[in-house]
């Protein structure tokens, strides 16, 4: 999904790549009430990616999950910044040293040039976290948010 329809889609992975992450996302979700999604762009248009993560959270909509569980995993391909958001009901739970480790570890798969294996990294371990924190109900769970990566410029 892009944010905004008329752009040109840039191609930062592959058609199986692209799978793997969703999957990923899915996967990780199975477990959880909690929602995961993943904004990936060329540029961060911010100094600061957690700026950026924040401004894209909102519009996507992330603060209006039940549960305020979701969390969203940014990437500034080119400019090798990434950032995680965490809505206030995990991150009360976790805490923000949490995420700065998470983003730590993906930053070291990125610096080696694994991109997909670092973010399916992080989702599988922010799917964990979640799982602990908002275990999945049958009775109650649905899927609040797409789980399709969103591409920006």
């Amino acid at each position: 999904m892009k944010l905004f329809p008329w752009q040109k889609q840039k191609e930062f992975f592959t058609a199986p790549q692209k799978e793997q992450l969703v999957q990923a996302i899915r996967n990780a979700e199975m477990r959880t009430s909690g929602e995961i999604r993943l904004f990936v762009e060329s540029k961060c248009r911010f100094v600061d990616a957690m700026d950026r993560a924040k401004e894209i959270f909102l519009q996507l909509g992330m603060e209006k999950t039940d549960e305020r569980n979701a969390t969203l995993v940014y990437v500034a391909v080119k400019d090798r910044q990434a950032a995680v958001l965490g809505d206030q009901g995990i991150h009360q739970k976790v805490g923000q040293q949490y995420w700065e480790s998470e983003v730590k570890k993906m930053l070291l798969y990125f610096r080696s040039e694994q991109l997909t294996e670092g973010l399916c990294n992080i989702i599988t371990d922010i799917g964990e976290a979640l799982h602990f924190h908002f275990p999945y109900s049958a009775e109650h769970d649905k899927n609040e948010l797409p789980d399709e990566i969103v591409f920006g410029r």
